[in-house]
């Protein structure tokens, strides 16, 4: 390595071992680390705002620390005239700590509406994507304890079951990749102080103030609740209570596709028997959700209506029935339903 280049690596290490030594920032990095704790390889899903900056940070200090290998990427939605500038002035924030972030850009058509999900989705479609050109197998993101709380009121405005609610955890799966969230723990004031700390500044996305998005508007809400006394630690006892809860009835949907469902390998198809619907009906939902999410590949599964709706059909009728719906063919032959990708 030249003399310059371990110059630079030094001058790095220096700046992020100072940074480590203050108490605050140091109490942050000690929840990161144990939440990622053994992860020698990832992509880390990074955009302009303190929280993701804080990640980054976090995230190199994490790999000096413990000789990992990460990589970074930003995703330029181009969805604002302003993305492209702020996905390269974000390339240039990270430079200043060493790390070479990758901008990977959202090219075709953009949608007119639900515009959030789907460039959410497109996101995920990206991430994945370069993580299996690099051959990585996880995805670390910077959702934060504000993040689990909206996302708890976003999912109880949409009638979501306890899988919605408790949806947003330290790690879930999307096309055979972990995404992990190390910071789910931590408040965005303190993720917003350290950003202001390390890179002195971060980008503010207009769109956090649009209340055409419903997000933004759950978010305001919440404001709302905690000045009128809302206290965050209840609301995350709850969440987790909930999420034991949770846990239990995912024993038993996979239980319930263990017994009562036959994957055929060579037609990539599921057989199902009619004891599967005897299930209580969450079970059921939940059992026909990973079903779907296998075959599809698709990280969000079909709206609970549709399902309870299907999955009706499929367990009264006695007649021959077909239907199609979350990217999978479902087909009722006397008592078997075939599902196959569509």
């Amino acid at each position: 390595m030249k003399k310059k280049s371990l110059s630079v690596k030094k001058r790095i290490l220096n700046k992020t071992n100072f940074f480590l030594d203050q108490k605050f920032i140091n109490k942050i990095y000690q929840i990161f680390s144990k939440n990622i704790k053994g992860v020698k390889k990832s992509l880390i899903a990074v955009s302009g705002g303190p929280d993701s900056l804080s990640l980054a940070f976090l995230a190199k200090c994490y790999s000096i620390n413990n000789s990992a290998k990460f990589s970074y990427a930003v995703v330029d939605h181009r969805l604002r005239k302003e993305s492209s500038d702020e996905a390269n002035k974000v390339v240039r924030i990270l430079k200043k700590i060493g790390i070479d972030c990758k901008i990977l850009v959202w090219k075709g058509k953009k949608p007119n509406s639900n515009i959030q999900k789907i460039a959410r989705n497109y996101r995920y479609h990206l991430l994945t994507k370069e993580c299996k050109r690099l051959k990585v197998e996880t995805i670390i993101l910077g959702h934060q304890l504000n993040d689990l709380h909206e996302n708890f009121f976003l999912r109880m405005t949409r009638g979501s079951g306890l899988k919605g609610l408790t949806s947003l955890g330290k790690k879930t799966e999307i096309s055979n990749i972990a995404l992990l969230r190390p910071m789910i723990d931590i408040p965005k004031k303190d993720l917003e102080k350290l950003a202001y700390k390390i890179f002195g500044k971060f980008i503010k996305d207009p769109s956090n103030k649009n209340e055409d998005f419903k997000r933004v508007r759950v978010r305001k809400i919440l404001d709302v609740f905690q000045k009128e006394g809302l206290e965050t630690n209840k609301l995350a006892l709850t969440i987790n209570n909930l999420k034991s809860a949770n846990s239990a009835l995912d024993f038993y949907a996979k239980k319930n596709i263990s017994n009562n469902t036959t994957f055929l390998k060579k037609t990539n198809s599921y057989l199902i028997n009619k004891n599967f619907f005897l299930k209580p009906e969450e079970v059921i939902l939940r059992s026909m959700n990973v079903i779907l999410k296998d075959l599809s590949n698709r990280y969000y599964p079909p709206r609970g209506k549709k399902m309870s709706r299907l999955i009706y059909l499929m367990s009264s009728q006695n007649k021959p029935y077909k239907t199609t719906l979350g990217g999978c063919v479902f087909e009722k032959i006397n008592e078997t339903v075939i599902i196959t990708k569509e």
